[in-house]
This record gives C-alpha cells, sequence and structure tokens, in this order.
C-alpha cells in the first residue's frame, strides 16, 4: 500500500523547520464526544477522564473530536494547526485549544458537522452519510499522526474509540504509519460503524483488502471491524468483557475476529472522576467514617420524589433499554415493595420502558417515584441518598453506575456481566464472613435471580451493623483511574518499546 500519505489528498504539510522530533509520551486520543464539550454517554466520560489521568504517569494526550454546532463559538479562542481542503466534500481544519484543563483539537468542517440535532442523528434519524463524518475525523487523525501539527506536536500513539473513530488504525495501515502505533478501544460492540460495501472508494479504503480476513463484513463495511484487524491491539473496557466479545452471546457478529487477535487483546476497567462524584463535595457531605448525612441525603430525596419508603431505597439511574435489563423491573418490584423497598427512578430511552416506569408509580404511590430524562445534579442527590443502586444490565462493556454506588455507599444490585463481574465483590456467606463484600451479583439476568439478589437486598438491610460494614467497604473501593492509568501507560510504553 501507499506510504505516508503518498497519492493522498494534499493538504497543508508543516514546512521542515517546524518538524520536531516525537516526544516521548505523546498520545493522539480520537473519538466522537469527549466531557465536558458533549456527551451522550459514558464514553464521553472516559474519554474526557483519561488525559487528566495519564498526565499522573507522564503521557501527554491530547482529544481530537468533531466540532458540532454547539461547539462552533469556541473556534474563536483557538489555533489552526492542520487542514486539508478535500475532507470528504470540503475544507476540513483542525483548531487546538485548551478546555478544563484537556488539550483539544477540534476538527471544523462545516458540511459535515454544523447541524442541528446531535452528533449522530437529526430530527428524522441517523445522518444518512455518518460513514463519511466519522471516516473524515479517523482520515484526520491517521494523516496528524503521521506528519504532526503546525505547532510541533506529533503522537506516538493514536488511541481510537469505538466505531466513530475504528477507521483510524485502517488509514494508518494502509496509507502507511509513520512509525505510530495504534490501539482501539472497544467501549461498547453493538454499534458498529455498517456502511455499504458501493462506498469502499469514496471512504479512501483499498479494494484488495475488501475480503473476509480484512474490510468485508456481512457483504458491506464496518468501521469497526476496521479498527478491530489493523491496529495493534484491542482494548476493552473490563476484563470480563474481553473475554465475553469472543463468544457469540456477546460478540454480535465479531467474535470471530477479536478470537483471530486474542493475543492484542486485554481488558482495561474504567475509573470515575473522584472529584466529581465525591460524597464528601455534596451540599450535605459524608464519608465512610461518617455515614450520618447519608440520612439526610435520602430524607431529601424521598421528598424529591414524595416517597415514604420504610425499607432499603434503591435508585435507577439509566439508559431505559432492553441492554440495560429495565424489562426486568416490573417483574421483581411488587415483591421488592412488599417487602418494605422503594424505587426512584431517573432515566430515558424506549417509550414503552418510559411508560412501564410512569405505570410503577401510579401503581405503588409513595413507594416509586419516577423522572423521565437525565438531571445531572438530581442524580447526585440519587447516589447520595440512595441505600441501593440496581443495574441489571444483560450487557455491560464497564458501567459507571455501578462505581458511582459505591463511591457513594448506594450499594450495588448488579447482574454477573462485563466490568459489574469485575467491579463488585458479591456479599455471599464467604465475603461477608472475609469482610470484603461490596454489593449483590446475580446471574442469570432473568427475573428469577434478579427477585432473589432484592430478597437478600431486604434481609441485608435489616441487618443494620452488617448493612453498614458493607457500605464502607463499598465506599473504601478504588474506583479512580489511578490504576486503570496505570495500564494504558504500560500498553503504550510496550507499543513504542
Amino acid at each position: 500500500m501507499k506510504e505516508a500519505g503518498a497519492g493522498a489528498p494534499r493538504g497543508r504539510r508543516m514546512k521542515d523547520g517546524d518538524r520536531m522530533e516525537t516526544a516521548r509520551g505523546r498520545v493522539l486520543s480520537v473519538a466522537s464526544e469527549c466531557v465536558p464539550l458533549l456527551k451522550t454517554g459514558g464514553l464521553a466520560d472516559v474519554v474526557g477522564a483519561l488525559p487528566g489521568a495519564l498526565a499522573a504517569e507522564g503521557w501527554e494526550m491530547r482529544v481530537l473530536m468533531p466540532c458540532y454546532r454547539p461547539l462552533r463559538w469556541r473556534l474563536e479562542q483557538m489555533e489552526e494547526v492542520f487542514s486539508e481542503e478535500d475532507l470528504f466534500g470540503g475544507r476540513g481544519r483542525v483548531m487546538a485549544g485548551e478546555v478544563a484543563g484537556r488539550r483539544m483539537l477540534l476538527l471544523d468542517a462545516p458540511h459535515l458537522y454544523d447541524r442541528e440535532g446531535g452528533p449522530y442523528a437529526g430530527p428524522w434519524g441517523d445522518w444518512g452519510d455518518n460513514a463519511q463524518r466519522f471516516a473524515a475525523l479517523s482520515w484526520i487523525a491517521a494523516r496528524i499522526a503521521r506528519e504532526g501539527l503546525s505547532d510541533g506536536w506529533r503522537p506516538e500513539v493514536l488511541h481510537a474509540h469505538d466505531w466513530q473513530a475504528g477507521f483510524a488504525p485502517a488509514y494508518l495501515a494502509y496509507w502507511g504509519s509513520g512509525g505510530v502505533r495504534s490501539v482501539l478501544t472497544v467501549h461498547n460492540i453493538a454499534f458498529q460503524g455498517w456502511a455499504p460495501a458501493a462506498l469502499l472508494p469514496s471512504l479512501r479504503l483499498p479494494a484488495s483488502e475488501f475480503h473476509p480476513a480484512a474490510l468485508e463484513y456481512y457483504g458491506g463495511l464496518s468501521s469497526l471491524k476496521a479498527g478491530l484487524v489493523t491496529a495493534d491491539h484491542i482494548t476493552t473496557v473490563s476484563p470480563t468483557y474481553a473475554c465475553e466479545l469472543m463468544r457469540p452471546e456477546f460478540g454480535m457478529g465479531l467474535q470471530g475476529v477479536i478470537a483471530a487477535r486474542a493475543g492484542q487483546v486485554s481488558g482495561i476497567l474504567n475509573g470515575v472522576d473522584t472529584d466529581i462524584w465525591s460524597p464528601e463535595a455534596e451540599e450535605r457531605p459524608y464519608t465512610a467514617r461518617s455515614l450520618k448525612a447519608k440520612a439526610e441525603n435520602r430524607a431529601v430525596l424521598s421528598g424529591a420524589f414524595k416517597l415514604d419508603v420504610p425499607g432499603p431505597l434503591a435508585i435507577l439511574v439509566s439508559r431505559l433499554t432492553y441492554q440495560k435489563g429495565i424489562d426486568l423491573i416490573p417483574e421483581v418490584l411488587p415483591d421488592f415493595i412488599a417487602a418494605g423497598g422503594g424505587l426512584a427512578v431517573l432515566g430515558t430511552g424506549d417509550a414503552a420502558l418510559e411508560g412501564a416506569m410512569r405505570e410503577l408509580e401510579v401503581r405503588f404511590p409513595g413507594r416509586v417515584g419516577v423522572r423521565i430524562g437525565y438531571d445531572e445534579g438530581l442524580s447526585h442527590l440519587m447516589f447520595a441518598g440512595g441505600d441501593a443502586v440496581l443495574v441489571p444490565s444483560r450487557f455491560e462493556p464497564c458501567g459507571l453506575t455501578q462505581m458511582y454506588g459505591l463511591r457513594y455507599g448506594a450499594i450495588p444490585v448488579v447482574a454477573l456481566t462485563g466490568g459489574l463481574a469485575d467491579t463488585i465483590i458479591n456479599a455471599n456467606p464467604a465475603a461477608l464472613t472475609a469482610g470484603c463484600a461490596t454489593g449483590l451479583t446475580f446471574h442469570p439476568t432473568e427475573p428469577p435471580a434478579f427477585a432473589e439478589a432484592l430478597r437478600r437486598l431486604i434481609h441485608l438491610y435489616a441487618d443494620h451493623a452488617l448493612w453498614e460494614k458493607v457500605q464502607k467497604n463499598a465506599m473504601r473501593h478504588p474506583v479512580g483511574w489511578q490504576t486503570s492509568a496505570a495500564a494504558y501507560a504500560a500498553l503504550y510504553r510496550e507499543l513504542v518499546a
């Protein structure tokens, strides 16, 4: 294949005198969203947290993402550091600046990103040119990796996140890497970036690689598969999820691709920002040493949802989807309510599941409260005041909700899958005797097993001393980025050694 962009559409390169030797410890992170600029899910939290976490490990990370319409006002305070005249139908330029302590690179291509609606869809559904929109992001990422920016910055590692950046490792592999190594992180394999095969030439991909061992995917293209077969290393967001993805029930058609590269696959848990998610920083603060104010938070939470619950007050802060196991709630909740429990719900998603939650609120007044939508402040109150958090996901690559629960002493009740299995120590007799339990797990993800976990929750809550012990265990369990950042840093060092 062509090396270092030979024959590629030309943009502005740095002058020879501008080029600097690559500094040790530079990473270009490529993603479709990043906190605090834009968030639709946990991907943005992870992408936003990594630069700060990796700085402590000696790695400088810059984040490249599209400049969507709501972000355009930021361009006035940023500097152009790269450009290309023909970026899939129009001019594109990369603008650099600092946002909330992060070195950000915004890809300004109005013909692709300056639109009403969300990052992936408009008022009438997914954008029809999503393949080109995110191929452009990947293309520019690969060019920056090979050529560097006009300020002399050039990475040693390109770190691509999910399908939106999946073509970036492929462009490095097929157009020349310039010595830069690539990592692809799979945050959720359910989203694969499928596109028709007819787009192959317009996406600047080689026809010779359109076969099952490379780009071809059930007769079409998948940007995620393209990254999986070309990245130097693949990570997932938990060790258990890395293993699950090699099985048909979790791999969603890509299990064989991942299994074939098992030697280059690893699972690294996500972390949470413990400065933002901190019970010590809430309006009514508390710590693992003194839980008194947690009861005060519960009283405020109960008032906000108009609840009067004699037993454990559980919370559900989630997308309301089948993947998250929300359809199980109506089946298991009546017995939990009868035993003294209550539930506060905050989320949005499938209309039918939203309706099911509202029906529970009508059926159990004073014991179930529901808010459809998302409210960051309210979510903090729910973790601060909730006794338990329910996470009955059918699959969960990592999950942050259960980590927030640990941090706040809201005992997680989770399905035994993915990152949930890797982060929660089940309160079985052995763990309770050893004094290390942090939550409750259940398997399989079906109503009988979930209902049994809720019965165990009722019994645990009734034993005040044991309940407080598990709460304190949970709050002391490390959920920050320190361990995970060290693992990423070790991976980067290994790749560039």
